[in-house]
């Protein structure tokens, strides 16, 4: 075979694997076959179980309503990946394992399972904290697993046994996705007063997307939901609708409509409204609430967890910052492994 043909083949078989890795990882365009190509470029990293922290967590699966036993470590991995995306910067993650682990520790250091069935310590819905299996996060990732769940493993890893407490004990470690720019006080939406769980400003979360959004509704599905008839009210030269009081969080604390006085969090619960930091603006017969933030707006904003990250905080910095007095301790005093 001539010397020119040998350099053709050799210069081919080159090209056919450097031109993928190219555009894979300085371009971030897919190519074909990217399962083999992923597994054999990307070194996953793996989740450490420490065997003095392995406790096992019960976790009643809500679509099979089957229970399901994982190590702890994997299970907070499991919610990290489920409640955060994992674009998000690496201190981020961290921090939403250290909120994760503290809110199945502090479950099990009380002992009270009695919302979940026999058996299980803990739901897979938002009643608790959304969960995921290594099997479902492989067909829900597809091609992309190995980079994220080794990701993810990195965040578990470098938190592992970490909680967050309070005079010494494990806190309600709440989270949500983004606020208005503030969190809330416990109180204006929960009406307990924690005295961990402070209105914090968090201008970080206007970048999220779900940073504002608008949803219009009916006043005839209004009237129907609440009971009310503003024409009594109107006649007397009364607004039907009227924001009377507002939250340390500059969400909705009271609201008038019609002859009923209801709380932002009703409002926001009624007609499925991405927040309780909300205006509004009356077309005709029809309402406009403008909503800022996305969930109850209580503890750790998510996208302001990220927006700190990126400007270097570490995930000790951002639990402290959203978790007012708090500490970072290891779960040994009130979890004790199985052998």
């Amino acid at each position: 075979m001539k010397p020119i043909i040998l350099l053709f083949l050799f210069l081919l078989g080159a090209s056919m694997i450097l031109i993928p890795i190219f555009f894979v990882i300085f371009l971030n365009v897919p190519v074909a076959n990217e399962t083999a190509f992923d597994t054999a470029f990307i070194k996953k990293i793996e989740l450490e179980l420490d065997p003095s922290k392995n406790v096992p967590i019960s976790v009643y699966r809500a679509n099979s309503k089957k229970i399901e036993t994982y190590p702890l470590e994997e299970y907070v991995r499991g919610v990290v990946a489920a409640e955060m995306p994992t674009e998000f910067e690496l201190e981020a993650l961290k921090a939403q394992a250290i909120a994760a682990r503290t809110y199945i520790v502090k479950r099990i250091a009380e002992k009270d399972f009695s919302d979940v069935p026999e058996g299980a310590v803990v739901s897979d819905t938002v009643k608790h904290q959304v969960f995921l299996s290594d099997d479902e996060l492989k067909k829900i990732w597809g091609i992309a697993y190995t980079e994220r769940i080794s990701k993810i493993n990195k965040a578990i890893n470098e938190t592992i046994g970490q909680v967050i407490t309070y005079q010494g004990k494990p806190i309600d470690a709440l989270f949500f996705s983004t606020s208005n720019g503030y969190t809330e006080n416990s109180e204006d939406y929960f009406e307990k007063e924690v005295p961990y769980l402070r209105s914090v400003a968090s201008p970080w979360d206007n970048q999220s997307p779900k940073f504002q959004t608008s949803l219009t509704i009916s006043y005839d599905v209004i009237k129907s939901k609440l009971n009310v008839d503003p024409v009594i009210l109107a006649s007397t030269g009364q607004k039907w609708i009227e924001i009377l009081e507002t939250t340390a969080g500059k969400r909705v604390k009271k609201i008038r409509i019609g002859d009923k006085i209801l709380s932002g969090r009703q409002i926001r619960e009624l007609f499925n409204l991405s927040s309780s930091s909300f205006t509004f603006e009356t077309k005709g017969d029809e309402v406009v609430f403008y909503t800022k933030g996305y969930g109850h707006g209580v503890g750790m904003s998510q996208y302001g967890a990220n927006g700190m990250a990126k400007e270097g905080r570490t995930a000790q910095e951002i639990i402290k910052y959203y978790y007012t007095g708090v500490e970072i301790t290891d779960i040994g005093q009130w979890i004790k492994p199985v052998s």
